[in-house]
C-alpha cells in the first residue's frame, strides 16, 4: 500500500485466476523503511524509491527517498529528506512529484533537494502520481474515490466517481489512465467487502470504464503497462498480477503481504515490498 497496518489478515475472494506462472526475479536489495514505490528514472538511469517510516497517514516528518543504481546498489539512502509518508511519484518537466499525504513534494531531480510543496485541497489519503504525454500530472486519493491532476503545480479535482472504489495505482497510458482499485467498504484491517479491479479513465472526457474480466478480483495497490500488458500488484496477499485484454488476471509472482506501488523500466518490473523492507526485481523476459 498505502494502508494503515502491518498485520494482514487474508480473505478469500471468490474469483476464479490462472494458475501461478513464476517471473524471473533478478535480486533483491533490503534496508529500506516501509519502501512504497520504486520509481524508475530513465533519464539519469537510476531507481527511486519511497520510505514512508512509520504510520503512511501521519505528517510526522520521517519519511525520505532513497536512489538505487539499476544492479541494485544503493547509491543515497537519503537522497530526499523532509517528507511525511512519500509514495507512488513520477516525473515531470525535469522534476519529480511525490505523493505524501494531502500534498505533492516536488523535487529537483539533479540535486534531490526539496524545492516546494504543493497543497491539496480536499486530498484525504494521496497516493500515487503518473505523468500524462503533455506533462500533466495526475494523483489518486485512495480514500476519497477521487484523481487530482496538477498542470503547472496547479492541483484541481479530476474526477470523483464511486466506481474509482479507493483507487490505489494510476499509470498514465496513451490517453488513457489506467486505475488500480484497492475495492469498496475497507475494513479496519484494510481488507474490504468488495474487492477492487483494474478501470480505465479517459482522459478526455473523463469517463470510469472497468476492464473487461479484471474486475473485483484483489486489492490492488500499484500498476504499470508494458506493451499489451497491464501489471498490477494485491498488497493484501502479495500476488503481482497480468492482464491482456480479452483474459483474466494471472498471477506471474508471489511475495509475502506488502507489494506495493510498482515502477518499470519496460524490461523489467521493481516492486516495493514494504513490510520486509526490501524492493525486488523481476525480469519479464
Amino acid at each position: 500500500m498505502k494502508t494503515l497496518i502491518t498485520s494482514i489478515c487474508f480473505a478469500a475472494f471468490g474469483i476464479a485466476l490462472a494458475p501461478v506462472a513464476q517471473a524471473g526475479e533478478v535480486w533483491r536489495v533490503s534496508g529500506f523503511q516501509q519502501p512504497e514505490s520504486a520509481l524508475f528514472d530513465a533519464a539519469n538511469n537510476r531507481i527511486i524509491v519511497s520510505n514512508i517510516v512509520g504510520n503512511p497517514g501521519e505528517a510526522d516528518g520521517n519519511g525520505y527517498l532513497s536512489v538505487l543504481s539499476p544492479d541494485g546498489k544503493t547509491i543515497t539512502q537519503h537522497w530526499t529528506d523532509g517528507m511525511d509518508a512519500p509514495k507512488g511519484s513520477a516525473i515531470s518537466g525535469g522534476k519529480l512529484y511525490v505523493a505524501d499525504i494531502t500534498k505533492v513534494r516536488v523535487v529537483d531531480l539533479a540535486s534531490g533537494k526539496l524545492v516546494s510543496t504543493i497543497d491539496v485541497p480536499g486530498a484525504v489519503f494521496l497516493n500515487d502520481v503518473t505523468s500524462d504525454r503533455s506533462g500533466k500530472l495526475y494523483v489518486t486519493d485512495m480514500l476519497a474515490d477521487a484523481i487530482y491532476r496538477i498542470d503547472g503545480d496547479k492541483p484541481e479535482l479530476f474526477v470523483k466517481d464511486a466506481m474509482l472504489a479507493s483507487p490505489n495505482g494510476v499509470f498514465a497510458d496513451g490517453d488513457r489512465l489506467i486505475v488500480a482499485s484497492w475495492g469498496k467498504g475497507i475494513k479496519p484491517d484494510f481488507s474490504t467487502a468488495e474487492p477492487g479491479g483494474l478501470l480505465s479513465v479517459d482522459i478526455a472526457s473523463k469517463a470510469v470504464t472497468p476492464l473487461p474480466g479484471a474486475q473485483n478480483f484483489a486489492d490492488l495497490d500499484g500498476v504499470v503497462a508494458i506493451g499489451d500488458s497491464i501489471y498490477a500488484t494485491a498488497y493484501m496477499t502479495g500476488s503481482l498480477y497480468r492482464y491482456k485484454v480479452g483474459g483474466t488476471p494471472e498471477a506471474v509472482a508471489q511475495f509475502k503481504p506488502g507489494s506495493a506501488d510498482i515502477g518499470t523500466d519496460g524490461t523489467r518490473i521493481f516492486v516495493p515490498l514494504m513490510n520486509e523492507g526490501e524492493i525486488a526485481v523481476l525480469s519479464l523476459d
